[in-house]
């Protein structure tokens, strides 16, 4: 266990592991017969009891006391309580380093408690880089800020949010007033420029590594195999411990003899499972490297990048294998410059200092909506639908911030956006002045829509528009359906009869139905549908 923890670096990972091979754990029990402690049984793996293991100081041979403290305070309801505190290493009362033989040196439990104290969710002002995730990011709890210091948050953008972006956590500065943060860089990059260095710096011992990296395989596989030899050897005792005690029973007594005969049937049950466990984990136990195999790992070493970038390579192992040999990147992104780029310090672990300059991307200009056709959108939701609101946008030459001309769902997004309610058509009959498009108009009038709008491009009927090239509305009023008639009145004549009768143009004589000079209505049924004018009475003259 403390072998696989050096290698996993968690406790997670390390309880994961045994799980995942199917290690069973001794477990006492607390129950004390004549003075001896409870019988040790086998079960599965918990993480509270690994990481006991891996915090108890007497598997590396140290005594301690006091490590804790009770403490007496007073509760809300003002009773007297008892708490139990932890303490710092430097306040226990007792601490005797290698009083017996541990599993590992003091050193070593030392280096370990310090990996699982750092193995917490990062903090922008605490140190620590935080146990290796599962996201694309490299450098996470590796990366700091190079203004102020403190340790670079993540987040991540993109259509599958696999880009990575680094910034800082510190106090945003007003920008236009919004909170802008002094350390924002996309991490693609830079990632990739750490990755290249890290792999430069690895290479004069690729060879050995991979050869390293096959015999721990080997050696991971031999000490999983011989857990589950000792559990074979555990079955086979308590098989035959319980064969002895069926055995030594009185035949007489069958009541016993039938419970004895029952638990040996178990244990011979689980001595047959625990042996065909380990017979497959042996069947499945990678073979020692053939020289073929040895050579093929030896042209891998002369090619890291491959190794790096295979498909069977998880983010989290690239993150791993950063925190080998890399304690921090303080990143420094000068982004105002003529040439933006991103200025690296890498801290190896060991006291070396590499520098790298990273280009960045310049700032692309925002993409905004100008105001003016935000409000014209808000006006234009109350009364139209997204697929009318488009057409007029585009009829007024409008266009989007990338360009292209409006679409109903252009329109919609520009609306959720903003937040502007939908336009909502209404469900009861019209009021008498309301205002309604030309269809619905026509049809209150009983007439056709090509008709009223002949009559509102002639200024007969009264129309009113949202906005230039907004759809006509007219509003129904007693007036307006006033002109409107099935039968032309006695004596009112067409435009052209009017026209020679008064004895002046067609134009003027629209003009003055316009102005109200002259009476007109509008003839909705016959042979000859449309304008009738009254031809007044002459009037008697000076001569």
């Amino acid at each position: 266990m403390f072998g696989q923890f050096a290698v996993s670096g968690s406790v997670r990972a390390t309880w994961l592991w045994l799980r995942a091979q199917q290690l069973r754990w001794p477990l006492q029990q607390a129950v004390y017969l004549h003075g001896k402690p409870g019988e040790i049984t086998w079960v599965e793996p918990t993480y509270h009891a690994v990481h006991t293991t891996l915090t108890h100081p007497a598997y590396a041979g140290a005594y301690v006391y006091g490590r804790t403290r009770d403490e007496h305070y007073l509760g809300a309801d003002g009773t007297l309580r008892k708490r139990r505190r932890k303490l710092p290493r430097d306040q226990w009362e007792v601490l005797i380093s290698d009083h017996h033989p541990g599993f590992i040196d003091w050193d070593t439990y030392l280096a370990n408690q310090g990996r699982i104290g750092s193995n917490i969710r990062p903090q922008a002002s605490r140190p620590g880089t935080g146990a290796v995730r599962e996201g694309p990011a490299l450098l996470q709890g590796l990366a700091t800020c190079g203004s102020c210091g403190r340790k670079l948050a993540i987040f991540y953008r993109g259509p599958a949010k696999t880009v990575p972006n680094y910034y800082c956590q510190g106090a945003a500065d007003l920008v236009d007033g919004r909170g802008s943060r002094h350390m924002n860089v996309g991490g693609q990059a830079i990632d990739a420029a750490v990755a290249a260095a890290f792999l430069a710096a690895l290479q004069p011992a690729a060879l050995q590594a991979c050869l390293h990296a096959a015999e721990q395989l080997e050696q991971g596989h031999d000490a999983a195999l011989d857990q589950h030899r000792r559990q074979v050897e555990q079955a086979r005792y308590q098989a035959t411990r319980a064969e002895r005690r069926y055995r030594a029973v009185d035949p007489d007594n069958r009541l016993v003899a039938r419970g004895l005969e029952t638990e040996w049937n178990t244990a011979l049950q689980r001595l047959a499972d625990a042996e065909a466990e380990l017979a497959r984990r042996e069947t499945a136990r990678p073979k020692a490297l053939t020289p073929a195999e040895r050579a093929a790992i030896l042209a891998l070493g002369d090619d890291l990048g491959q190794v790096w970038d295979a498909p069977t390579t998880t983010d989290k192992d690239r993150k791993q294998l950063l925190r080998t040999l890399l304690e921090e990147v303080n990143i420094t992104a000068r982004r105002d410059d003529p040439d933006p780029r991103a200025c690296l310090i890498l801290r190896w672990k060991g006291g070396a200092i590499s520098e790298l300059t990273v280009p960045l991307r310049r700032p692309q200009p925002k993409i905004r909506t100008d105001d003016d056709t935000v409000e014209l959108v808000r006006r234009l939701a109350v009364h139209y639908p997204d697929a009318v609101i488009a057409g007029i946008l585009n009829r007024q030459g409008r266009r989007t911030p990338r360009g292209m001309s409006y679409t109903a769902g252009k329109v919609q997004g520009l609306r959720h956006y903003w937040g502007i309610p939908r336009h909502q058509p209404a469900t009861s009959a019209p009021a008498e002045g309301e205002l309604l498009n030309v269809a619905k108009a026509a049809r209150q009038l009983g007439i056709a829509p090509s008709t009223l709008l002949r009559w509102l491009n002639d200024g007969f009927v009264a129309g009113e528009q949202v906005t230039p090239g907004a759809p006509w509305r007219v509003r129904l009023t007693e007036q307006l359906r006033g002109m409107l008639t099935d039968n032309t009145p006695d004596g009112w004549v067409p435009l052209g009869y009017a026209s020679q009768a008064l004895g002046i143009s067609r134009q003027t004589v629209l003009q003055k139905v316009k102005r109200g000079e002259l009476n007109a209505v509008l003839t909705r049924t016959g042979r000859r549908k449309g304008l009738r004018i009254e031809i007044p009475a002459p009037q008697d003259g000076l001569f």
